[in-house]
């Protein structure tokens, strides 16, 4: 048989329609994006984001509250039965939940094997086939009540099974474990309070919603200890609005035998890998001299990071040194995005307790209904149970002369005047038990159990008594599960504010610059016993300054750049290396030269700058400083002529100026204003006849001369004076 021609739709005859981006993305990108929002990667009111509830609620169903522990990939393919994201996924977030791994103040997983740790980055956990599991002893008030409809249970996946929307916890876990989560368009970051503390406020605010909860909920409490920075006015932004961010810091011990300080907490937020490379990278540069080693001691009894010091090292400085420049001190920026009926709110720390209280009242009120309605069924069912009690014999008369067995229900119905449940369990009891003394003792529940009903719709029409329960169950948490703090609190007052200058050694040091852009920072101590300066072929040293290793070094260019080095960042080098080539070093461009070269410890003074045109220009240095460690500054002087010399000054000096050949004026700096503009362009010193130039500035000293006041001027600008033959030939002025 002949296959059949495959024709195809010639490409014309398709009909493409437009469409709008916004259309498109809001139809194929807005569900993912709400997914991730709504069902992934944001934690709710419990808590707990799906993939915690998933895998906690099935770890409850497999008995693991009460039982032994098991094998972690038995939770996790009993997991997959709620959460079919793939059994990795299912196992790491197992091991954030652990308490061997310490990612939580109070973990829900009691462990057993190497979970790693959450203060190591390099730490790996070992295979779900070598860890065992069971619930944390917390979890029995994660779940408490959860069979008695205290929340909504819904489908899984497939419609084999149910789980809980939300877990009943009788304490607000949203806050009392850390959470981090990255959605679309969003994120949230939660820090982790002291049970006790939370427990605390969130009795205040059920008796007064406006209560101050700063003076019970003091400060964030992080699983890895460290200290955290007070300030008042930081935490009461959070506590109001959720966002803000909270200082910590390492804790550090001084080991005097071995001249070692010990690290042995560190902030949330890092890891000893980053700390150690940090520490490392800086060591290498030169920016720390007074380290010699740094080692990573953790082992079984925890964390510790040795670092070994020289000899005459204050450890305490350094460790002032090492907050400002590692990750040993660090920044939790808070971020309080949680759901809240399924919406993403920002909420502070007050709005929270306030919706989990809302949420805790209404998952008490349907306990509280699901007892009444389990005891209203019970107190039916004694009330038909009372009614035999008359008459023993007719009850067993009417069983046993009923010929079918479907019809003793409704003949004792008959029998007795009562319902079909009333009458379906009298006629489930056993037949040893249908006498006077067992009824009896039944039907005497009967007034306690009418008590317990009205007190529990007392209680469930009445919210201050449900507050009140609440109340009771938080203090109950609070003593049972609570434990001290693990995060210090110190005072922001109480740092000593060290300035920056105290961190740098402090040491003699010569600089010197060449021609040709090579730079050398030499200690005193080996210019001492060093050699001829080495330099290349055709250089030579412009310029050579003595100053000290916590001195500001000011480079000036001709492209009116000024760059800007810390002594300190400059590695030593010595006489036999030709030093740092600036092109790399600064990244100055390729026909870029400098041409003054000055230092500067605190922005004193000023800097003269004489121009070709005749003009100069006094600029206050301090214009040149910047908060931030700024390496260049552009326009750092006036481009509009040429400069013919600039220098920095602390008190004012006589310069003299010469106008081609034949002119000179001698002035003090004191005739120009002082101005903070950069790039000033000067007043008019000298007077210049047309193609005529200030060609050389002299210091007066520098200037040989018998009567160097016959220059002076007292007002500018001026014509100048005519150069004496005597001078000339003194200072070979041709």
């Amino acid at each position: 048989m002949a296959k059949k021609k495959k024709t195809t739709q010639p490409y014309s005859e398709y009909h493409i329609e437009e469409q709008k981006i916004t259309d498109t993305l809001e139809w194929n990108y807005m569900p993912y994006a709400m997914s991730v929002i709504v069902s992934r990667a944001i934690p709710e009111i419990d808590g707990f984001k799906p993939s915690h509830r998933k895998l906690l609620y099935t770890m409850f169903k497999m008995n693991l509250l009460k039982g032994d522990r098991t094998k972690s990939s038995n939770v996790v393919g009993q997991t997959m039965k709620l959460n079919p994201h793939g059994d990795s996924a299912i196992y790491e977030t197992l091991v954030r939940l652990t308490e061997g791994n310490g990612a939580l103040l109070l973990p829900f997983v009691d462990s057993k094997g190497n979970f790693g740790k959450q203060y190591s980055r390099d730490m790996a956990y070992a295979a779900p086939r070598y860890t065992e599991v069971k619930l944390s002893p917390i979890c029995q008030e994660i779940f408490a009540d959860i069979d008695k409809n205290t929340v909504t249970f819904v489908d899984n996946y497939d419609g084999s099974m149910k789980e809980p929307l939300l877990l009943p916890t009788t304490f607000p876990n949203i806050l009392v474990n850390p959470n981090l989560g990255i959605a679309v368009g969003m994120a949230s970051s939660i820090c982790s309070f002291n049970l006790h503390e939370i427990c605390q406020t969130t009795i205040q605010l059920i008796k007064n919603e406006n209560a101050n909860i700063l003076k019970t909920l003091h400060a964030p409490d992080f699983p890895t200890g460290g200290q955290v920075i007070y300030n008042e006015k930081e935490l009461s932004q959070i506590y109001e609005t959720g966002r803000g961010s909270v200082k910590i810091r390492a804790k550090y011990r001084f080991d005097e035998k071995n001249n070692c300080i010990e690290i042995y907490e560190i902030p949330y937020t890092t890891n000893i890998e980053a700390i150690m490379d940090k520490i490392f990278s800086l060591v290498k540069t030169g920016k720390i001299r007074d380290i010699t080693d740094v080692r990573d001691e953790t082992d079984l009894n925890g964390l510790k990071i040795a670092i070994d010091i020289k000899k005459n090292t204050k450890a305490d400085l350094l460790m002032h040194r090492l907050y400002q420049m590692t990750p040993l001190a660090d920044t939790f920026n808070c971020n309080f995005n949680l759901l809240i009926d399924s919406k993403p709110m920002t909420l502070g720390v007050r709005d929270i307790l306030k919706h989990w209280i809302d949420f805790r009242i209404h998952s008490i009120k349907n306990q509280l209904a699901f007892d009444i309605n389990k005891k209203s069924e019970k107190y039916h069912l004694l009330i038909g149970l009372s009614k035999i009690l008359m008459d023993i014999d007719k009850a067993i008369s009417i069983i046993r002369h009923t010929e079918k067995e479907e019809m003793v229900v409704s003949n004792l119905m008959q029998g007795f005047s009562i319902d079909e449940k009333q009458a379906e369990y009298i006629a489930e009891i056993k037949l040893r038990n249908i006498n006077k003394e067992y009824i009896l003792k039944r039907i005497e529940e009967l007034d306690s159990l009418k008590k317990e009903i009205q007190d529990l719709k007392d209680t469930l029409n009445n919210e201050q008594k449900i507050k009140a329960l609440i109340c009771t169950q938080l203090k109950q948490v609070s003593k049972k599960y609570s434990k001290p703090r693990k995060t210090e609190i110190i005072a922001e007052e109480e740092i000593e504010d060290i300035p920056e200058q105290e961190f740098i050694e402090d040491y003699g040091i010569r600089l010197f610059l060449t021609e040709q852009n090579y730079f050398k920072k030499i200690s005193l101590i080996s210019l001492r016993s060093a050699g001829e300066q080495k330099l290349k072929e055709e250089d030579k040293i412009i310029f050579e300054l003595e100053t000290t290793n916590r001195a500001d070094i000011l480079l000036f260019s001709n492209k009116q750049n000024l760059y800007k080095l810390k002594a300190n960042d400059v590695t030593d080098t010595k006489a036999s290396s030709f030093g740092d080539y600036l092109m790399n070093l600064l990244g100055m461009e390729q026909d870029e030269k400098i041409i003054y070269m000055t230092t500067t410890y605190d922005y004193s003074g000023f800097m003269v700058f004489f121009f070709e045109n005749g003009k100069a220009a006094k600029v206050q240095l301090s214009s040149y400083a910047t908060k931030t460690n700024r390496k260049k500054i552009i326009n750092a002087y006036s481009n509009k002529s040429n400069v013919i010399f600039m220098k920095k000054l602390e008190q004012e000096e006589d310069f003299i100026l010469f106008r081609d050949t034949d002119k000179a004026t001698l002035f003090n700096t004191s005739l120009l204003p002082l101005t903070a503009s950069k790039n000033a362009s000067g007043i008019q010193v000298y007077k210049l006849k047309k193609n005529s130039f200030v060609t050389t500035v002299y210091e007066k000293d520098t200037f040989l001369s018998e009567n160097i006041e016959y220059y002076r001027t007292e007002q500018i600008p001026t014509t100048g004076h005519f150069i004496q033959e005597i001078d000339k030939q003194k200072n070979n002025i041709v």
